[in-house]
Parts: C-alpha cells; structure tokens; sequence
C-alpha cells in the first residue's frame, strides 16, 4: 500500500475512532453548568456518561453484524446520520433526562465509527501488522482527549454547554464526508451472514468461545474501565475537591492524555523488537502497581493536585501500550466476521467502562476514593485476566495449533 494512501486511509479511520472518544471528553468541562442550567446536581449529569457507554454497548452487538452482511460502509453512513441528528438533539436538551436519553441515542451512532474502523483495520492490514496500525490510530484518538476537554472548557466559558455539541454536529458532518469520497469498501455484502437472533447469538457465541479473543478483550476493556473510572470522576476531583477551573481541568486532562499519545506510538517502536504478548504483560503489570499506589495514597489522603495528575498520568501512559496490543491479540483470530467480532470486542468493552462509571457516580462521596478505588480495582483484575488466560491460550497452543500468522504475535508462553 502506497504512503499516501496508508496514510489517508489511517486519518480516516482514525476519525471514526475518535468520534466515541470526542462525544466523551468535550462536554465534560461544562459538568458544572449543565447541572445548573438544567437544575440538577453534577452525579446526576455524570449519568449521561453512563447512559453513553450503555448506548455504545449495546449498539455495536446491533452494527456488527450489520457490517458483516452489507458492508462496512452503508451501516456506518447511517450510524454517522443518526449521530448528527441526535447531537443536534442534546444541544437543545432542555432537561436531565432528555439529555442522558438523547445521549444513549447518540452513543448508537457514535459505535458505528467504533466498529467499523477496528474491522476495516482487519480487513485491510496483515494480522501482523494490525498492532501498529492500532497504535497509528492511537495517534490521531488520542488527540481527542488533548483538544476535546480544552476545547469544551473553552467553549463551555465562551457560548455555554450547548455549543459543544453544535460542534460535535459539524464535526461528525464533515467526517461523514470524508468517509463517503475517501474510504474505501472494505468487504462486499455476504448475504449468508444471517441478521436473525439465533445465527447472531451463535455466532457471537463462537467469538467468545475463542480463548484468545476472550482473554486479550476482557484484559484491554479491564484495563480501559480503568480509565472510564477516570472520565467519570476526574470532573468531581479536580474541580470540586482541588478547585481547578473549568479551563484548568482541560488543560490538566490534556497533559495526562499527551502520556497515553506518546506511548502508543513509542509502542509501534516496540514491536519491532517485542511481540505483543510481552509488551502488554509488562504493561499491565506496571499500570496494576500505579493504580494500587493512587489508591493508597487517597485512603491515607497523600493526594493533591499535582499529585494526582503524576500519578493518573503514569497509569494511561501503561493504557497507550495495552489497548493496541489488546486490540490487535483479540482481533487476529477472525477474518469472515471480523466485524462481529470488533462489535463484541467494543461491547465488552463499553459495558465494562459503563459499570465501572456508574459505580464511581454511585459511590460519590465528596472524596477521591471511589474513582481511585474503581480504577485500581479494574487494573488489578485486568493483570489478573491476563495471567489466567494465558494458561488457556498456552494449552490451545500446545493441543490444536493456531494458524502462523496469528503465532507471530505471541510470545513463547
């Protein structure tokens, strides 16, 4: 594949992935002013977060088959329509619960970017190259994180919480754009892909079944809960607790995701010399350490400001090495229903980070210990996962064999 066209072709992507995490990060600077303008408290706000997650999880298991019977592009046109639609909806919320609803419609469209650019990937790229081009994308997601919270901050100062998804909606318009003249079909319409329950449930029954899917999905979506805890609870902490401004706390959540940013692509380096199996044990094991110590240090109240941001930083910089390698391990045993796969890849994930931010919103209590505790427990049981499933995958190697490509990827257990 030629530079040019790689690389177009990873920027697009690239912005589908970063739909989910923008529609995230933007509006949570205006926390505090949604909750006044719409005569409600900041935890019941934190709801719409949940409500979106809750959204994503269940609308990738409806895309991912979707995408394997029509093709990537049809359903992901119409997810990024009904994401436009429905943006336009929340600026106009004129209550708590019309917004929490309008953002569990949103989360519908917004999984449609998410599923169907981890299926592309698979269909595009070698098996043994999808943990680079993971990290690639990494790139370009992770400067959601750094634009979205600061550019909410601002927005939120300048023109109120509304604008924010009036910006969305344009956003995503000009997205839609760039992916119906730029991004390629992927894989042609299989009419034997069935689209009634039973073949559906059967055949997300058999990606499960797949040990390594199963270990490397629920090691990465442990280890991303972790990081939703964050989201959900960083807007109580910083702003409430250490009295950090709306432009300040986007400026502090731009600094922490710049670690994830950079490590995901000092992981592309890795790889060169390290399988993907090593790289995401280490990290694991050293983000289960990080979350273990910002808990500690909240029960026995070494925590500020300063504090907090070091620690929280070194955590999500061990997330830019987990996630592409989790992504790329989990993914490589599929290529007929990648998408199906992808879908519950997401879904695995997003319903781990949905109940991880929701408990951090349930257990508020004016103090940082839900949030560190929620995180710390999320990485703790993310190494844990990884050491069990291990054992699993090492047996199936050693029993029924797995194809070359696949074994390239994975270290001597």
């Amino acid at each position: 594949m030629k530079t040019n066209k790689r690389f177009l072709l990873v920027g697009v992507l690239g912005l589908l992935s970063s739909i989910g995490p923008f529609s995230i990060d933007m509006y949570l600077p205006g926390f505090p002013q949604i909750a006044s303008d719409l005569h409600t408290t900041v935890a019941v706000v934190s709801l719409s977060l949940s409500s979106f997650f809750i959204g994503i999880s269940i609308g990738q298991l409806i895309y991912g088959p979707l995408l394997d019977r029509f093709g990537r592009k049809r359903p992901l046109c119409v997810g990024l329509i009904l994401y436009i639609i429905t943006s336009a909806g929340c600026a106009l919320a004129a209550s708590a619960d019309q917004l929490i609803i309008l953002r569990f419609l949103q989360a519908f469209g917004s999984c449609a970017g998410m599923v169907a650019s981890r299926a592309m990937v698979r269909d595009l790229f070698p098996v043994n190259e999808t943990a680079k081009v993971f990290s690639q994308l990494m790139l370009v997601i992770g400067v959601s994180p750094i634009i979205a919270p600061t550019a909410g901050g601002y927005l939120t100062a300048a023109f109120g919480w509304h604008s924010v998804f009036v910006v969305l909606t344009i956003m995503v318009s000009l997205i839609l754009a760039a992916v119906y003249f730029f991004l390629p079909e992927s894989k042609k319409p299989d009419r034997s892909i069935s689209l009634r329950v039973k073949p559906t449930v059967r055949n997300y029954i058999s990606v499960i079944k797949e040990p390594q899917f199963l270990t490397y999905s629920f090691t990465g979506a442990l280890a991303t809960a972790g990081l939703y805890a964050y989201i959900s609870g960083s807007p109580h902490v910083f702003m409430q607790l250490f009295n950090a401004s709306e432009k300040l706390y986007g400026w502090i959540f731009a600094i922490i995701a710049a670690g994830l940013i950079a490590c995901s692509q000092v992981n592309s380096f890795l790889l060169r010399k390290y399988r993907s199996e090593q790289i995401i044990r280490v990290a694991s094991i050293c983000q289960a350490i990080t979350g273990a110590t910002l808990f500690v240090f909240a029960i026995v109240g070494w925590l500020n400001l300063l504090g907090s941001v070091i620690i929280i930083a070194v955590f999500l910089c061990c997330q830019g090495f987990i996630f592409p390698n989790a992504s790329a391990l989990s993914l490589a045993p599929f290529t007929r229903n990648a998408g199906s796969a992808s879908a519950m890849l997401g879904a695995i994930q997003m319903s781990i980070g949905a109940i991880s931010s929701a408990t951090v919103s349930a257990l508020s209590n004016n103090t940082a210990l839900p949030m560190t505790g929620i995180m710390a427990c999320c990485t703790i049981s993310s190494l844990l996962v990884l050491t069990v499933g291990k054992t699993i995958i090492r047996y199936k190697v050693n029993s029924e064999g797995i194809e070359e490509e696949t074994a390239e990827m994975i270290s001597t257990l």
